[in-house]
C-alpha cells in the first residue's frame, strides 16, 4: 500500500483504533482480575449473554431504536452477572464448568433465535467478529463516557467490590465492547495482554497496554493491506505479540 492509499484509509483506521484503545482501557485491568480469580470464560459468557440480548432486541422489532437495544443488552448482561455471582458463591467447585455451560446456552440460544431470520448469518458474524472498521462517532462518544465511568468506579472501589458488583461492572464493560468489536476480540482484549504479562512484577500494566495497542495497530493495518477481516486480524496480531512477550519472559 502506498502513502496515498494509507491516507485514504485513515478515516476508517483512526476511529477503529480509538475504539480499540477505549476497549483496552477497561479490559486490561479487568482481564488481569479475571485471570487472577481463575474465571477465564466469564468474559465469553457475559459477552455472549449481552449478544443474546442484542439479538432478542432485534427480533422484537427494536433494531432501529439504539437506546432500547442498549437497555435490553445491559439488562441481559446484568442478569448474566447475577448468575456468575451465584455460581461463584454456591458452586465454587464446578465454577468453570458452570460458566462454560452458561456460554454454550447463550450461544445456542442466539442461534435458535436467529434461525427465523433470513440475515442470521450476517448477524452471527457481526456478533462474533464485530464491525470495528465501521464504528461511528456517536458509538465512540458513548463508549468513552461509559469507559470513564467504569474506570472511576474501578479506581475507587476495586478493593471492596463484592462478587456481584465486580461482575456487574464487568458486564457493563463487555456489553459496550461486544457491540463494537464482537465476542472474539472482547475475549482477546481481556485475556491476551493479561496472560502474556502474568510473570511480570514491575510495569505489568504498561506492558499489557503496549501489547494491546500494538496488536490493534498491527491487525488494523494488516486488514487493510491484505484485505482481511479486521477483528480476526487483530486477534491474531495480538496473540502473536503476546506469545512473543511470554516466551521472552520465560527465557529470562
Amino acid at each position: 500500500m502506498n502513502s496515498v492509499d494509507l491516507g485514504n484509509n485513515l478515516g476508517i483506521l483512526v476511529p477503529a483504533f480509538i475504539a480499540g484503545m477505549l476497549i483496552l482501557a477497561t479490559h486490561v485491568p479487568l482481564g488481569m482480575k479475571v485471570l487472577a480469580r481463575g474465571i477465564i470464560f466469564a468474559d465469553l459468557a457475559v459477552a455472549q449473554i449481552a449478544g443474546l440480548g442484542v439479538v432478542s432486541a432485534g427480533l422484537a422489532g427494536y433494531a432501529e431504536q439504539p437506546l432500547a437495544v442498549q437497555l435490553i443488552a445491559v439488562a441481559s448482561a446484568l442478569a448474566g452477572a447475577a448468575l456468575l455471582a451465584y455460581i461463584e458463591h454456591f458452586l465454587p467447585e464446578v465454577r468453570e464448568a458452570s460458566i462454560g455451560l452458561l456460554f454454550v446456552l447463550a450461544a445456542s440460544g442466539s442461534i435458535l433465535l436467529m434461525s427465523r431470520d433470513t440475515h442470521a448469518g450476517e448477524h452471527l458474524k457481526d456478533l462474533l467478529v464485530g464491525q470495528i472498521l465501521w464504528v461511528s462517532a456517536p458509538q465512540l462518544l458513548a463508549t468513552a463516557l461509559l469507559t470513564a465511568a467504569i474506570l472511576v468506579v474501578w479506581r475507587v472501589f476495586r478493593s471492596s467490590l463484592s462478587s456481584f458488583a465486580f461482575y456487574a461492572l464487568f458486564a457493563l464493560a463487555v456489553t459496550a465492547s461486544v457491540q463494537l468489536v464482537g465476542v472474539y476480540l472482547v475475549f482477546a482484549s481481556l485475556i491476551i495482554p493479561a496472560l502474556a504479562t502474568h510473570k511480570l512484577r514491575q510495569k505489568r500494566m504498561l506492558a499489557a497496554y503496549a501489547i494491546g495497542m500494538l496488536g490493534y495497530a498491527a491487525g488494523l493495518l494488516l486488514s487493510v493491506w491484505l484485505d482481511l477481516p479486521a477483528g480476526a486480524a487483530i486477534v491474531w496480531a495480538m496473540a502473536l505479540l503476546g506469545a512473543g512477550v511470554l516466551l521472552r519472559l520465560r527465557a529470562d
